[in-house]
């Protein structure tokens, strides 16, 4: 029985697929297509060498359709792309299905011109591994371009957010903040001190209260001048804000005077960390207009309840751990004295 004309899959490839067009009539019609697009078309041997080549595939090797036809890869390009070209060209022999790939070929504004290539195997061989394989080329450089310059905008963006949520915060922050060292002002500290002491009534939780002064910071002005005692102020700001966590509160409650609160922190382990800070200070150098200057403060420690049991009991033990702190000549941290049980 032979086969229906109205079956496509029964019709020979090189039959008439109407009066006066042969598929080899289709090719030569479709290939100003593909070059109006800038699509390459080539076929290769099993050798890899170039059967056939369109004038776009040609430019896009950098060389003429006379130039490229009857050569291969090797002979027409660097070796590492060559090795790539021909490594797709097998891998596309390999599989019954077409292949798509990425690939680089030299040239182009970047000095690259990336392609996305789709291989397929001619149909009919006998042996695949000898088919020749036939490969559309799509030059994608541009596009890859553009997306590349989109991820950076969308990179930039993102920063700027960033940013600008930085900048909101500390908008909202300015009227906390102490505008010289960086800290929270005394407002903030007296609200942050009244949230402490109910937070740890309710959760009979501790936390920690130190008092600071820099020590001489009279003397200092008067000798040095206010420039110095800005700076001095600025330094110790950077190390109270570095050395505490967010849920602490660093603070300025004078001239020289400052305050820090650290949540959930006990007597010891608060003298622990305020000791490393002033050894920071004692080691820190300020610059002015080319000078190094040195500062030291002292602290005393007191914690919510061991060492006091309400707010002025807490404040006054502070300031007396403080005092001491002083008298010893400065430069030291000092804890206040644990209370004892009246019971």
């Amino acid at each position: 029985m032979s086969p229906s004309s109205s079956d496509p899959q029964a019709a020979d490839p090189m039959e008439p697929l109407r009066p006066g067009l042969t598929v080899d009539e289709a090719a030569a019609c479709l290939r100003p297509v593909l070059d109006h697009f800038g699509e390459g078309f080539v076929v290769k041997d099993a050798e890899g060498r170039y059967l056939y080549a369109n004038a776009a595939a040609a430019r896009m090797l950098g060389r003429s359709v006379q130039e490229v036809v009857g050569r291969c890869d090797e002979e027409l390009l660097d070796a590492a792309t060559a090795a790539s070209l021909r490594a797709g060209d097998q891998a596309a022999r390999l599989q019954s299905r077409p292949l798509y790939r990425d690939e680089r070929l030299p040239g182009g504004d970047e000095g690259v011109i990336e392609l996305q290539t789709l291989r397929y195997c001619a149909p009919g061989a006998a042996d695949p591994a000898a088919a020749p394989v036939c490969a559309l080329w799509t030059d994608v450089t541009q596009v890859r371009r553009l997306q590349a310059q989109l991820r950076h905008a969308l990179e930039q963006l993102e920063l700027q957010q960033r940013q600008n949520e930085e900048l909101r915060q500390e908008l909202q922050d300015q009227p906390v903040r102490d505008p010289v060292s960086g800290v929270y002002n005394r407002h903030h500290f007296e609200e942050q001190l009244r949230r402490e002491i109910d937070l740890s009534l309710r959760e009979n939780r501790e936390f920690a209260l130190v008092a600071i002064r820099i020590d001489r910071y009279g003397e200092l002005i008067a000798r040095l001048g206010a420039a110095a005692g800005e700076r001095v102020l600025q330094a110790l700001g950077r190390l109270l804000r570095g050395n505490t966590r967010v849920m602490d509160a660093p603070c300025r409650l004078g001239e020289e005077r400052f305050a820090v609160l650290l949540s959930g922190v006990g007597l010891a382990t608060a003298h622990a960390r305020m000791e490393s800070v002033r050894r920071q200070c004692e080691a820190q150098m300020v610059l002015l207009e080319g000078s190094e200057l040195r500062f030291t403060v002292s602290m005393g420690v007191a914690s919510f309840p061991h060492t006091a049991q309400d707010r002025q009991a807490l404040l006054a033990a502070a300031e007396a751990a403080l005092a001491r702190a002083g008298e010893r000549g400065g430069n030291c941290t000092l804890p206040a004295p644990i209370a004892l049980d009246p019971r």
